[in-house]
């Protein structure tokens, strides 16, 4: 089965990965010649790295200011006036429209890059920079298909970079306190977990006028690997996120935020069986609400685990059958014991006169903060919280939570095989297809 990666060669066939990266500097008028990686163990911890960042409006500009004490040596924005603030902020760093032109003209300067651009272009600069040996911090979800997900967590573990997906609230006080009633046993055996998100976004209008592209945006990169389209302000600066060609929609958006809880609570990693439901799907864009069932298979000292996803304006039902609030909560653990309500910044355990008065011992160290914590490995510190072999099958799943939405119905799921099996519709929604000029093999 043929497979895509970020470029393609002049035949048009697929390539390799170091012919990968020749043949598309070629074509672009400058070269690249391979390079070996040099482990961050041979770094001094206080050392500044040189950093590029990809994306720099928006979320990008909070990701560049939180590497800002390293040396910023390129920014790459297809947007100029979203970028323009950075640019002001930031005024001697060089600029760049197309990353692959950045990565290649200054790989010698680069040691790590942070991306920070929609769903559907995670993937090629990601990959291009771990094929460089450069340490990588990349915004959430991962990347725009499972199969891309995949490629990028084994990519990364053979090139032993430094990685992060921007899951911030992962380092959150009242999450690590979660996880550690949850793991202290005090619930009980935990069989069924509930996440949700509020608010009905998604089904943005079809766009009915196509003005000219602005002279500040250039839209072929933006559009990137995506099928091309006519520029519309209906898809940029940010409506792209409920565009499947484009982005993950709700689901994607605050999935990987949500389900961390529990995956790190419970030690999930990937599910066997996914279900989902929702209104009917509309082929290109994201729906206003849906459902996905997750089951995972036993792990260590746990039993089997169901975990149920809702994108539902007022949280699920289930909150309202056991009288329980939805506002500032976004989980809640069902064990044979009691059960743990929670969302980022709060936590009540039920029935509350049961556990009046119950002590966790604190067992998880306060972080030293989510983008410090990549800056430290970087230079030869412990591996990050969320890099991308936890993070990884995190995005996966959520991932998966949206294909079985949009193929009408659940599948069996094997994760070693990346293959969906008991739904012929489910194989597409998997896997990438990239327009002409950036597959890969």
């Amino acid at each position: 089965m043929k497979r895509y990666l970020p470029h393609a060669a002049p035949s048009g066939r697929a390539i390799s990965r170091r012919r990968m990266l020749q043949a598309s500097a070629v074509a672009a008028g400058w070269f690249v010649a391979p390079r070996p990686f040099v482990d961050a163990a041979e770094r001094s911890p206080n050392e500044r790295l040189n950093i590029a960042c990809i994306g720099v409006g928006g979320r990008g500009a909070a990701n560049v200011s939180a590497v800002s004490r390293h040396n910023l040596v390129a920014f790459c924005d297809v947007d100029q006036k979203r970028a323009a603030k950075t640019y002001q902020k930031f005024p001697g760093v060089p600029r760049f429209v197309d990353f692959r032109q950045m990565l290649q003209k200054l790989e010698n300067r680069i040691d790590a890059v942070v991306i920070s651009t929609p769903d559907h272009t995670h993937f090629h600069p990601a990959l291009m920079a771990i094929r460089m040996g450069k340490h990588v911090y990349l915004e959430k979800p991962m990347a725009h298909s499972v199969w891309e997900v995949r490629r990028l967590t084994e990519e990364a573990l053979r090139a032993k970079v430094a990685t992060q997906l921007g899951v911030q609230r992962h380092t959150l006080d009242n999450v690590h306190r979660v996880v550690e009633i949850v793991q202290s046993g005090v619930l009980g055996t935990i069989r069924e977990v509930h996440c949700w998100i509020g608010g009905s976004r998604g089904m943005p209008p079809k766009p009915t006028e196509f003005p000219a592209v602005p002279e500040h945006l250039d839209w072929d990169l933006w559009i990137g690997p995506a099928r091309y389209r006519r520029y519309s302000p209906a898809y940029a600066p940010y409506n792209w996120r409920f565009w499947w060609d484009f982005g993950t929609g709700e689901t994607g958006n605050w999935g990987c935020h949500i389900l961390d809880i529990p995956f790190w609570a419970l030690g999930l990693k990937y599910p066997t069986r996914v279900d989902a439901s929702g209104p009917p799907v509309d082929p290109d864009r994201s729906p206003k609400s849906m459902s996905a069932r997750f089951a995972f298979p036993a792990g260590k000292d746990r039993p089997p685990v169901t975990l149920h996803w809702y994108h539902a304006a007022k949280g699920p039902e289930i909150l309202r059958r056991l009288n329980l609030p939805a506002s500032g909560n976004n989980t809640l653990f069902i064990g044979s014991e009691g059960m743990l309500l929670c969302g980022f910044s709060k936590r009540a355990l039920y029935p509350k006169d049961k556990f009046a008065a119950v002590k966790i011992d604190r067992t998880i160290p306060d972080s030293p903060g989510f983008h410090q914590e990549w800056l430290d490995a970087c230079r030869g510190g412990p591996r990050p919280s969320c890099h991308f072999d936890y993070s990884g099958p995190l995005t996966e799943t959520v991932l998966l939570g949206n294909a079985a939405y949009r193929a009408r119905g659940g599948f069996d799921w094997d994760a070693a095989a990346l293959k969906a099996s008991g739904n012929d519709r489910a194989a597409q929604y998997l896997t990438s297809h990239f327009r002409e000029g950036w597959e890969v093999a």
